[in-house]
């Protein structure tokens, strides 16, 4: 079984502003993998009532999120993942209704490829420009949003799912808590 990292890197007490927002985003991403971690087909397709949102469902969009969104603000490129296949038009909710016809150990991977590429790029980015040079996304009235947003827009998406992952974990096999066990 794919197993998630969940390790999360403490920042000084006086870390600056890049150093904060990327670990604000990457505690985020451990806490998330570790709600979402560990499971087997049943646990990652377990709906909650009311919603019928899954663990499987979240990592699959959380994937598409950061696969699009690099695509989009950073690279240009079209994003890497199953996505050219998906049909949003017909099914805006794809990522979620597909994931159940996924392995764990896929969509765990996808999850984690799309990190990776999503920190590489960043990485690259921000040795390049800083937080204050805009994204290659431009808005229809010609505005583009600078690297800053970007971490913050990506940060509250992880809390929002966050939430979620933790209440759907607690219903699959009681795990809860707020971090990892480093």
């Amino acid at each position: 079984m794919t197993v998630l990292d969940t390790t999360i890197h403490e920042p000084s007490f006086t870390a600056g502003e890049v150093e904060m927002l990327l670990f604000a985003l990457d505690r985020s991403r451990a806490q998330f993998a570790w709600k979402c971690g560990g499971l087997d087909a049943a646990g990652l397709r377990q709906p909650h009532p009311p919603s019928t949102m899954t663990l499987g469902g979240l990592l699959k969009h959380m994937a598409f999120v950061e696969a699009y969104y690099t695509a989009r603000d950073l690279t240009g490129g079209p994003p890497v993942g199953p996505w050219k296949a998906a049909d949003f038009a017909a099914d805006p909710d794809w990522c979620w209704h597909s994931a159940a016809g996924d392995s764990p150990d896929d969509l765990y991977a996808l999850w984690q490829g799309a990190v990776e590429r999503r920190r590489a790029a960043l990485a690259k980015a921000l040795a390049e420009g800083g937080l204050d040079q805009p994204t290659r996304f431009v808005t229809p009235d010609g505005r583009s949003p600078n690297l800053r947003r970007l971490l913050v827009d990506l940060h509250d998406e992880y809390a929002r799912h966050v939430g979620h992952a933790d209440l759907f974990r607690e219903a699959v096999d009681g795990l809860v808590g707020e971090d990892p066990p480093q």
